[in-house]
């Protein structure tokens, strides 16, 4: 396979090549020549033919960023690789190459046109990115699993696909089956596919097709089952209150108590652990329902903040476009007037005059300013007073509820310590009845060893439900300093935006009239 580069030496794609390429690709008139001596930037280049180059390992175009179009066809390149910043990426040519696997197209997610034929691959697949593939190119490879065809599926878009010249090509019912399992298909190696051969195809295949679409269909409503689960999951996290719609915290205080699953044996001890789990999985739905409830308040809270800073700003905006309006119609006015003004004294005046104007232009678009910093100054306060209460208010409902399971797990402490007494004397008197597990007998040994046994229980409970609740504090504590100190840098931000627009602004205006000399008028 291409015989015509074994002639040369294997190339590096470096600088000097990407900077030849760009000069020899550039515009040939005026323009081009000026690009030519100052440069192009790589940056801007929107096409980049690299065909013929004997090229083996595809590098350094991570400059490219906002490339197009990229020829890489007739090259002895053996991998894909380095195109991971050409996320804008359309089109891409890589055929006559010596590329075994398809790989490393994971973030052009624009591509619409890709060629990979005359290569060395096998298997059609890692293409799940290319969501907007119209244009797929693998003639003349190893191809020869024709199932691999159905991967193919999953490209809404795609259009055109050329598969002649594989081993899969030279079996009967090749054409029938790709047009039966990609009906979207309109070309098929460069010839259009006629609406009989669709008809035949379906008919032939569609008891088949009938058992995939069904697969398909299970799969979707599955991955849709999945992403409205994560959906939700991400909703309770925002709200700082995941996995506590259950008996998730209630279960993993038992995960690691390996005492508190022997003690779970003891006469009596199931129906208490039963009443102990349904008391405390309400509280914990308790605490889940007002988190909800909460994250909804300050979502609220947050959306009417911004509102009024957008509404404000935007007023702001208006009345500063007011006023430079009439500034410029004034400000065109006395120029014109300067312009047919034949007496230098009167020039001078009316230039001084337009120079008071632009001041007087600075300071009432400055002083807007002023009157917006400090009307977003007091909004921006008032709404971290509003959000430090309510985050204030949730993390002390939510310390008193947990303070609630705290209780529970006491209290069941209490009776559990209770029963393990009570039968520690049973086994002592010889007056126990039931049969215990031999690893749960083993604890009875004295009243210190059960006591420390329930007393290790009793502690593994309660670090986690302090876990939980010092998790949930920081975080939403952390959520809230982020937010507040994020408003502030953007209202800082945009103050010395607007400050150096306002300045840029008059500063152009008043360059403009210091250029306005009288001799020029004159003349």
């Amino acid at each position: 396979m291409n015989q015509l580069h074994n002639s040369m030496e294997p190339r590096v794609m470096d600088d000097d090549m990407l900077k030849l390429a760009v000069a020899e690709q550039g515009p040939r008139e005026e323009a081009g020549q000026l690009a030519k001596q100052e440069g192009i930037l790589f940056k801007d280049v929107l096409s980049l033919q690299l065909d013929f180059q004997n090229i083996l390992r595809i590098d350094n175009l991570w400059q490219f960023e906002n490339l197009r179009k990229l020829q890489l066809d007739n090259n002895i390149i053996e991998r894909i690789e380095g195109l991971e910043n050409l996320t804008h990426l359309v089109w891409l040519d890589l055929s006559f190459n010596n590329i075994e696997a398809i790989e490393g197209l994971d973030t052009l997610v624009n591509l619409e046109d890709l060629s990979l034929f005359n290569n060395r691959i096998s298997k059609i697949d890692s293409l799940d990115a290319l969501v907007k593939l119209q244009v797929l190119s693998l003639g003349n490879n190893q191809i020869g699993n024709m199932m691999n065809v159905i991967y193919l599926r999953r490209f809404k878009c795609l259009r055109t696909l050329s598969l002649s010249g594989n081993p899969i090509s030279e079996t009967e019912d090749y054409k029938m089956f790709i047009c039966a399992y990609l009906p979207d298909l309109v070309y098929l190696d460069f010839r259009r596919i006629d609406d009989h051969m669709k008809e035949q195809a379906e008919a032939k295949h569609q008891y088949s097709m009938d058992e995939l679409k069904h697969r398909e269909n299970l799969m979707q409503a599955r991955l849709e089952d999945e992403q409205a689960r994560r959906a939700e999951l991400e909703k309770h996290k925002a709200a700082f209150v995941e996995h506590l719609n259950g008996s998730f915290l209630f279960d993993s205080m038992y995960t690691e108590d390996v005492e508190g699953k022997k003690l779970s044996y003891l006469p009596g001890v199931s129906e208490l652990l039963e009443a102990y789990k349904d008391k405390f999985v309400i509280i914990c739905l308790n605490i889940f329902e007002y988190g909800l409830k909460q994250h909804e308040k300050r979502k609220t809270e947050l959306d009417t903040f911004n509102e009024c800073v957008h509404e404000a700003i935007q007023e702001n905006q208006e009345q500063g476009k007011y006023k430079i309006a009439k500034f410029e119609e004034k400000y065109l006015l006395s120029l014109s007037t300067i312009r047919e003004e034949s007496e230098v004294p009167n020039i001078e005046k009316k230039i001084v005059e337009c120079g008071e104007d632009i001041t007087e232009l600075f300071n009432v678009l400055m002083m807007l300013e002023m009157q917006l910093v400090e009307q977003l100054e007091e909004t921006i306060n008032l709404f971290e007073r509003n959000i430090i209460d309510l985050v204030g208010l949730f993390i002390e409902n939510v310390q008193s509820l947990m303070a609630q399971c705290r209780d529970l797990e006491n209290h069941h402490h209490e009776k559990l310590l209770e029963i393990s007494i009570n039968t520690l004397e049973k086994i002592v008197k010889g007056e126990l009845d039931e049969d215990l597990p031999d690893d749960l007998r083993a604890l009875f040994v004295d009243k210190d060893t059960i006591i420390n046994a329930v007393g290790a229980s009793h502690d593994i409970h309660l670090l986690k439900i302090d876990n939980r609740e010092d998790e949930l504090v920081t975080r939403i504590n952390s959520w809230c300093t982020h937010l507040v100190d994020k408003i502030h840098r953007d209202e800082t931000m945009r103050n010395r935006e607007r400050v150096k627009e306002i300045s840029q602004y008059v500063d152009h205006m008043q360059s403009e009239l210091d250029n306005l000399e009288c001799s020029d008028i004159l003349e």
